[in-house]
């Protein structure tokens, strides 16, 4: 693009400095003196530029205007440092009269505008740096360093904070500069003259480009976003700078970093450095306490720059005034800083695309990122003109006629009042849009009338840990009256009061819960859903409230992804963290999110029974599916790898047909296939056996181990070969010949529902010929019937029914009827491992005929309805009065009973009907499958 796409021109506000600008140019067609005249005549700066650089202005103006820049830029690569404060202001002032030729003429967007602006910036501060640490090197002063070290800075590292940062510098803008140095680079006794050297650096660097000199001056300079400026050194150590944030940064901090990257010296150090305050900047959870930090911080600003008050467009800050740049900047930030510590994607810099992801993302309306976005746009086209008027550091509106005429033909208009009006428009629009966001919201509904003895449970919250500070007990009173009502809108208000207490006194914080649900008032109606139907959710969410992230991250209520979206998704996130112990507890965040997710659906009755089992099961193996490889690559470090195909893991039991309830444990296996005398290639060598019992060992640990971050599940390895006294991870030879010769036949039985859930595909596939193989051959033992029916009397001895409530032990119920579907399967010889999959092979085979098989599914169906939805609800249920009226209708819907007593009536029919015919099952003769 050149200049002969010029689109708009501004119009003379002093036509006498227009057209002595246009004489000193002369042969320039119509549009472009028009523009040169438009700028001339709204600008003595600009006209003093165009003076000055006539010469080189009357080539430029015939090229590329990117083009034109960039020359002048690498000119400054071979320059000395003598000569290198004349030739900045030289290129300052060049690229600063063309960018805003093009800016005026619409020849460059904003965007390209205040790229240009960056790129003076950048180069300008890179080569400055660079000439002064050769400078220091030439002089001895850098112990350790060569002159080939000067050209990455010697690990020293300028970052470019605010607009520098984010490539949005506006016209006349300072720059925020950060300067660190890598004090990993230097030997400990040389630490302080390196410092020593590296400050003056930054001090000179400071005077190259802020002093005003002849020719000038680069950019002001501004270096006091550094850690505590008021004592510490204009260049600090990574390492102080570290431990600076970690312990001491706020949010406002938090913040600048959003835009911060590096810009001149050791860039790779730079980057190293960001990287490690990812976790400062970018927090884990959903921060809606940054809402309530960004309002405080506006409010201090406009009470210190003395803008509060009426919108009043005569002598405005376009930038920290109302309906300004800045609450646009605030308001991105902060949404930014909220959700992008779970999101990548919202990080950016860029204010404009900022915005653009955050409405991707569904965490502002698409509306609302249009309208912020064109208002930003011409907010900071204006504030450019207001700064190229005289070169000044201002977002100031004027506050004389004359010069708000000015500005007015700067941007093209005629008609001053128009102008005026639709500044005006767009300031109190940004106002409406920002500051319901920002501003709590104060005004209290009327709380219901509390009983004695629910006004001492209310009472009692203040000595709770989750309002012990005034913060957290600030936004609590204001959502507490939204609370209170929702909660007295229950079946059992008291009831749900007693929960939602049990809650709250489980809260170790309040801060950021009471911020999610403040900013988010949906979570109060799920939080009493929960207290009034599920105490167990209830318990675990005061264990694990960050999961609420979960729920506002735009797809809570998506459908069920599938197991290998799961995975990838888990081995991402995983990826991202180098450290082991980080990335065991990053699975626990996650899992522990997509498990509160099942539970919410079936609480609300988005998915039924079986599909929760089914999520659930889906769950674990791409828990256990993404972390078999890390806890592999882990163990390899101390101890290599051992030749062979590696190793599976089995899901047994429920995971293995593919349902487990909201408590659910893990039955697991371990088979391994490796020669017997093979070592490890480690620098600590093992022997296989060795090897793969303690790798399994590891991978158990990572499961259940309790971290920081909890336990992802409970496992249980009763039902590897030998059980306890067997080894914890089995060649595959050694299986196979145990399960042909030593195994009994509950072992058989057990071997129905094995499935592959992690580890080797190879060995897997091995294994599953093998299972075939041996459910085939044990299919016509002689002794199977005798077997089975000796198994279910000892299992009906050893878990007896608890209650009548029981669904899962006693005759013809789960237990019980899951042992008649294995049964069916060995017997049919068959690899089928769902229970319902398992009776239809049984059918199949001649061992059940159709009404058996009906009678076992429909006793199962209401087992497995009550169950699973018992679990969601508490530990146990011995009554279902003690579950309360909701948490009693959510397990009557489950079940398909309208009633308690005919809900009675039904498990005790179904029950009956299929021990009876397990009974008969086992006393008849044994068919030949």
């Amino acid at each position: 693009m050149n200049f002969g796409s010029i689109t708009r021109s501004p119009i003379p506000y002093d036509p006498e400095s227009g057209r002595e600008a246009v004489a000193a140019l002369p042969g320039l067609p119509a549009d472009m003196a028009g523009l040169i005249a438009g700028a001339a005549g709204c600008s003595p700066y600009l006209k003093a530029l165009m003076l000055r650089e006539r010469d080189w202005l009357k080539g430029a103006l015939t090229r590329d205007p990117a083009v034109a820049c960039a020359e002048e830029l690498d000119s400054l690569s071979d320059c000395k440092l003598p000569d290198l404060s004349a030739r900045l202001r030289r290129a300052k002032r060049r690229i600063a009269l063309l960018s805003a030729l093009a800016d005026l003429g619409g020849v460059w967007s904003l965007e390209q505008v205040t790229g240009a602006l960056t790129d003076l910036a950048d180069r300008a501060t890179h080569t400055a740096l660079i000439a002064l640490v050769a400078d220091e090197i030439r002089r001895r002063k850098l112990p350790g360093k060569s002159d080939a070290d000067a050209a990455s800075g010697a690990g020293m590292v300028v970052l470019a904070m605010g607009k520098m940062g984010a490539r949005e510098l506006n016209y006349s803008s300072d720059i925020d500069l950060i300067c660190l140095f890598d004090e990993t680079g230097f030997a400990p006794d040389d630490y302080h003259d390196a410092r020593a050297s590296f400050i003056r650096v930054t001090r000179k660097m400071y005077g190259l480009l802020s002093d005003l000199t002849a020719d000038g001056y680069v950019f002001r300079t501004d270096l006091r976003l550094r850690p505590d400026p008021s004592v510490t050194p204009v260049c600090l150590s990574m390492d102080a700078a570290e431990r600076y944030y970690e312990s001491l940064g706020r949010t406002w901090e938090r913040a600048a970093y959003i835009k911060a990257r590096p810009c001149a010296g050791d860039l790779a150090a730079g980057a190293r450095f960001l990287d490690t305050l990812r976790p400062f900047v970018w927090r884990r959870h959903l921060d809606f306490a940054a809402i309530q930090d960004a309002h405080d911080m506006r409010l201090r600003i406009k009470a210190h720059k003395g803008l509060g008050g009426a919108l009043c467009l005569d002598g405005h800050d376009l930038k920290l005034g109302q309906g300004g740049i800045r609450e646009i900047e605030f308001f991105t930030q902060t949404r930014q800083l909220i959700a992008g510590g779970r999101d990548p994607d919202l990080r950016s810099p860029r204010t404009v695309e900022g915005l653009a992801a955050l409405a991707a993302k569904g965490w502002i309306p698409p509306d609302v990122a249009e309208k912020l976005t064109a208002h930003y746009t011409e907010h900071r086209e204006i504030e450019h003109r207001l700064q190229m008027v005289q070169d000044a550091q201002t977002q100031t509106l004027p506050t004389r006629p004359e010069e708000m005429d000015r500005i007015a033909r700067f941007c093209g208009l005629e008609d001053t009042g128009a102008f005026r009006d639709r500044l005006l428009t767009r300031l109190q629009d940004v106002s409406s849009l920002t500051e319901g966001f920002f501003a709590p919201d104060t005004s209290a509904c009327a709380e219901p009338e509390l009983s004695d003895h629910a006004a001492d449970i209310v009472a009692g919250w203040l000595a709770y840990p989750a309002l012990r500070s005034d913060r957290a007990k600030e936004i609590f009173k204001r959502m507490r009256p939204k609370l209170l009502t929702q909660l007295y809108k229950a079946a059992d208000p008291e009831a749900a009061l007693a929960q939602f207490d049990r809650f709250l006194g489980g809260l170790p914080a309040g801060v950021q819960v009471f911020s999610l649900f403040d900013a988010n008032p949906q979570l109060i109606d799920l939080i009493v859903d929960i207290c009034t139907t599920s105490p167990r959710l209830a318990a675990y969410l005061s264990r694990n409230a960050a999961v609420f992230d979960a729920v506002i991250g735009g797809d809570f209520f998506a459908p069920w992804p599938g197991t290998a979206a799961l995975r990838a998704d888990l081995a991402t996130r995983l990826d991202q963290s180098d450290d082991y112990e980080r990335q065991l507890d990053a699975a626990r965040i996650w899992a522990r999110e997509w498990h509160f997710r099942v539970g919410v659906h079936h609480l609300r009755g988005l998915i039924d029974a079986f599909q929760a089992g089914a999520e659930y099961a889906s769950l674990a193996e791409a828990v256990l599916s993404a972390l078999w490889p890390v806890v592999q690559a882990e163990f390899a470090r101390k101890h290599g790898v051992v030749a062979g195909r590696g190793a599976v893991v089995l899901g047994m039991g429920s995971l293995g047909a593919g349902r487990l309830n909201a408590a659910s444990d893990l039955d697991l296996i371990v088979i391994y296939d490796a020669d017997t005398d093979a070592q490890s290639d480690g620098r600590r060598p093992l022997d296989a056996r060795s090897y793969y019992a303690r790798l399994t060992k590891a991978f158990l640990t990572a499961i259940s181990a309790p971290t920081a971050e909890g336990r992802l599940y409970e496992v249980d390895m009763r039902l590897r070969p030998s059980g306890r006294q067997g080894p914890v991870a089995t060649s595959l030879p050694a299986f196979e010949a145990y399960q042909q010769t030593e195994a009994w036949t509950w072992e058989h039985l057990a071997l129905t529902r094995a499935r592959h859930v992690a580890g080797s595909p190879e060995v897997a596939a091995a294994v599953e010929q093998v299972r075939r193989i041996i459910l085939a051959a044990k299919s016509t033992g002689a002794t199977l019937q005798q077997d089975v029916s000796d198994m279910r009397a000892r299992l009906a001895q050893a878990k007896p029914a608890h209650g009548l409530w029981d669904a899962k032990s006693g005759p013809g119920r789960l237990m019980d009827i899951e042992l008649a579907a294995q049964f069916c399967a060995l017997a049919a010889g068959h690899h089928t491992r769902r229970v319902e999959a398992q009776f239809q092979a049984g059918q199949r085979a001649g061992i059940i005929d159709k009404a058996t098989e009906a009678s076992f599914l429909d006793a199962y169906r209401l087992c497995w309805n009550m169950q699973a939805t018992g679990r969601l609800l508490a530990d146990s249920i011995p009554d279902l009065a003690a579950i309360g009226e909701t948490g009693q209708n959510l397990i009557l819907r489950a079940a398909g009973a309208p009633s308690v007593n005919e809900l009675t009536e039904m498990l005790h029919s179904r029950a009956d009907a299929a021990a009876t015919q397990f009974d008969l099952l086992l006393s008849q003769p044994e068919p030949q499958p």
